[in-house]
């Protein structure tokens, strides 16, 4: 019934509620009633948390990293559409701020006025925490009164963070210092917040899922083809370190994918290069080393795959059981000769 109510009125709010002159999101709507006093509770999932959600304006590229002592965060605080936007929505967490504040926004809403009609709509404003950016990097951030300290959140440029229920009062700002001194990708600028905010004690409960989504800046993208990471730790003693961890794989089969791609268009160098960064990425992942050689084969490069084979072999006997099923599908050539010479690789 309330996410219903919220989606009707958000809309109606959105067209018809008045942005006074210098109006932001720093000034929220008060809510009807406090949460303390309420009459009857209300559905809620408690994603006490820290997050931060940011727009790279060099590549357009939208983001939203967070990290909770709660189960499989990801699916309820972090909210992204390409060429759209990005929404983070937490404490006693309303999960329509997400997809209604992206529609609002996809309508030509800026992220100051999608989370003011958002709040217009919602009685229970004291206890939510949401951050917002929009397709030009302008912010919106709320934080109610009633949210549990330690909270704080900031309004930058381009970028937004966020905490709640935290050990201590410097999360915020241990945030904003490690995403701005970062450099490196939009991914790499969100994970050095979240890492930074651990530093400084993050939930005060402790450590359990985290997640970071980034998706691109062109709007003609779809979801599922417009997401260039999407990484989630839904239950571990550490989080922020296994996603440090899945970070480096997503980039070593970001660069994998990279190779292929140079090779299909016969950039032989580019390829062979691609490939070795992904090793060097990742040494223990003896599928990149595979796919190295067996792309090498197809090729022509016999000799220079063959060290690769077996180097795949001793990390994993049974790739040698996969090489003769490889010709049907059109992965290596129907030679006889080649694929014992392959096969006896050591």
């Amino acid at each position: 019934m309330f996410k219903k109510s919220i989606a009707t009125c958000a809309l109606i709010a959105a067209a018809t509620f008045p942005l006074a002159a210098g109006d932001t999101a720093s000034q929220p709507i008060k809510a009807a009633n406090s949460f303390a006093q309420m009459d009857k509770p209300f559905a809620v999932r408690p994603n006490h948390t820290f997050s931060i959600v940011a727009r790279d304006p060099k590549t357009g590229e939208f983001g939203v990293a967070v990290q909770t002592h709660w189960f499989n965060v990801g699916t309820s605080v972090a909210w992204l559409k390409p060429g759209v936007g990005a929404v983070a929505t937490q404490s006693f967490t309303e999960r329509s701020y997400g997809p209604l504040g992206l529609e609002l926004m996809a309508a030509g809403k800026s992220a100051d006025q999608a989370l003011k009609a958002l709040l217009a709509a919602d009685e229970h404003t004291d206890v939510r925490q949401v951050g917002m950016v929009d397709a030009n990097g302008k912010t919106a951030v709320h934080t109610g009164e009633h949210a549990i300290v330690e909270h704080c959140n900031f309004a930058g440029d381009g970028f937004t963070v966020q905490a709640n229920l935290m050990l201590n009062g410097t999360v915020c700002d241990a945030m904003i210092k490690a995403y701005t001194g970062t450099k490196g990708d939009l991914a790499e600028r969100m994970m050095s917040a979240l890492e930074a905010a651990q530093g400084e004690g993050g939930d005060i409960r402790g450590k359990q899922s985290s997640a970071l989504i980034v998706v691109s800046g062109d709007a003609s993208k779809e979801r599922w083809n417009g997401t260039n990471f999407d990484l989630r730790v839904d239950d571990n003693i550490d989080p922020i370190k296994e996603m440090r961890r899945l970070l480096t794989v997503a980039r070593g089969y970001k660069a994998m994918q990279a190779g292929d791609d140079y090779w299909t268009e016969g950039k032989v160098k580019e390829a062979l290069a691609s490939y070795s960064k992904a090793e060097e990425m990742m040494p223990d992942s003896h599928e990149a080393v595979f796919w190295h050689a067996a792309t090498l084969a197809a090729g022509g490069y016999v000799d220079e795959s063959l060290p690769l084979f077996a180097k795949a072999y001793k990390m994993w006997p049974d790739w040698r059981k996969l090489v003769p099923r490889l010709p049907a599908s059109g992965l290596l050539p129907d030679d006889p000769v080649l694929l014992k010479k392959i096969l006896n690789a050591k």
